[in-house]
């Protein structure tokens, strides 16, 4: 047991953690009040911190067991989902959901129920979770699955690792024929043309868009739409088809220093802003990319997150019912270009419908979704607060998992918190009661989750939205 100082990919806030090893077997030493689960630290925000205890996962990292013939997984919690590609790829599977970055784990991608670029067709990482092992805090292990005990599977998924310690884990995979991606980059002169083009691309597999969030008047929102499939082997130029499954190591540079705070300042970014549309308009059409490329290009920046300096940065991401999108996302767009402080990385995504409402805390509705980066700052909390206020009058949410300074108020207003306004009286979460608890300030609110009805798991995980975390997302 250690104690060491911790913090999101965000690198804020940065909080003093008692940690040690999440054990396979129970050792009997987690005396503490309160815990959470910390895979790679790839969550932006505070979410998988606790002054307490912070248990860290990336020593169970076993894959257990691979069945070629029918795409199934089994993997220990702090498997991570790089090396797990690379272990299903050259047998013709992938992963059905993917996040921006590999390098996450099993157990995270569980807890906030991630999202990808074609969660308009697939919908979430959870719809393909066969099963997983669960620990209580009195150290029982379940096997939580859509036929057992499936009140505490779906209460997992996205539940932000409060309801134990996740284990193990087994999910379905989806075939390929080949590591390349048939991309196809289409340009928008602004944010209504993104969405039009993005509808009328339902059936893509892939959808995402780059947004210049800085330019305004006509050209408010110009995208980059990067839509893409799994390519077949057959379709492949003859340089690519040497590389079937392209998992040759690709280049990648480092940070090697944090960025001064002047160096990110509305002019730089609008100057990156620039020149990343006109490099990448020229480049528009068809093209095949390798899926390391394709879904995480920022993994070829090592220690991207010095660019914004020792402050750190916080993610803003948001999603909006798709009744009220065109204005809603309108409204973000128009709001950070007026205040010059837009990001360079900025992501717009078509979301499908949402998961069933027994994921309490999953994040995805039918929509579209908004993901921004901030340096922290006065002026960008600010201006985080009026994007939280336009996201809720156009009744979206704030995911969880990418959040570290979501205000009380502000909780309280998410229409998926709205079953924390009183207490579960059926079934096994008999007795659970959520309230929201000594909320003093901005990022100063405490989720405590009571017992479930349950003798055998008597859970008292607590956490904070704010310098302590909601999740067990990595």
């Amino acid at each position: 047991m250690t104690y060491q100082e911790l913090s999101g990919w965000g690198r804020s806030p940065k909080l003093y953690c008692r940690t040690m090893p999440l054990a396979r077997q129970r050792t009997g030493t987690d005396d503490a009040a309160s815990s959470i689960v910390r895979g790679l630290g790839r969550a932006y925000g505070d979410s998988a911190l606790n002054p307490d205890m912070t248990f860290e996962s990336r020593r169970m990292d076993c894959l257990l067991a691979f069945d070629t013939e029918d795409g199934v997984l089994e993997a220990e919690a702090g498997a991570m989902l790089g090396d797990m590609v690379r272990a299903v790829l050259p047998k013709g599977w992938f992963v059905p959901v993917t996040p921006g970055t590999q390098y996450v784990t099993l157990g995270g991608m569980i807890a906030a129920d991630v999202h990808g670029k074609n969660h308009h067709l697939a919908g979430t990482f959870g719809d393909f979770v066969e099963w997983f092992d669960l620990r209580g805090k009195d150290g029982l292990i379940q096997r939580c699955s859509p036929s057992e005990n499936a009140e505490i599977f779906n209460a997992t998924l996205g539940g932000m690792g409060l309801t134990g310690q996740i284990l193990r884990a087994r999910f379905r995979l989806i075939p390929v024929d080949s590591g390349w991606i048939a991309q196809d980059t289409l340009v928008a002169a602004n944010l209504g043309e993104a969405i039009d083009l993005m509808e009328a691309h339902l059936s893509s597999t892939y959808s995402v868009a780059w947004i210049d969030c800085l330019a305004q008047s006509q050209q408010l929102g110009r995208s980059l739409v990067y839509l893409g499939e799994h390519a077949a082997f057959d379709t492949l130029p003859p340089r690519e088809r040497l590389h079937r499954w392209a998992l040759e190591p690709r280049k990648t540079r480092r940070v090697p220093l944090d960025f001064p705070a002047m160096a990110l300042n509305g002019l730089s970014v609008k100057v990156f802003n620039e020149v990343y549309f006109r490099s990448g308009s020229r480049k528009a059409g068809e093209m095949f990319a390798p899926w390391e490329t394709y879904f995480y290009p920022l993994d070829a920046i090592r220690d991207w997150n010095r660019i914004y300096g020792a402050r750190g940065f916080a993610q803003f991401q948001c999603v909006v019912p798709l009744a009220g999108a065109r204005e809603g996302m309108r409204a973000l767009v128009e709001t950070i270009a007026a205040s010059g402080m837009g990001s360079f990385l900025a992501v717009l995504t078509r979301t499908g419908p949402a998961a069933e409402p027994s994921r309490l805390l999953s994040f995805p509705i039918e929509g579209y979704t908004l993901a921004l980066d901030f340096p922290v700052s006065a002026g960008s909390l600010a201006l985080m607060d009026q994007l939280d206020a336009i996201t809720l009058d156009h009744g979206g949410r704030t995911y969880l998992a990418k959040d570290s300074r979501m205000s009380r108020a502000t909780f309280d207003r998410m229409d998926s918190m709205v079953l924390c306004q009183g207490s579960c009286t059926e079934g096994p979460f008999d007795g659970l009661d959520l309230a929201i608890l000594d909320c003093t300030d901005v990022g100063d609110a405490r989720l405590f989750m009571g017992e479930f009805g349950a003798d055998t798991w008597g859970l008292d995980y607590h956490a904070w939205i704010g310098p302590v975390a909601l999740s067990a997302a990595r």
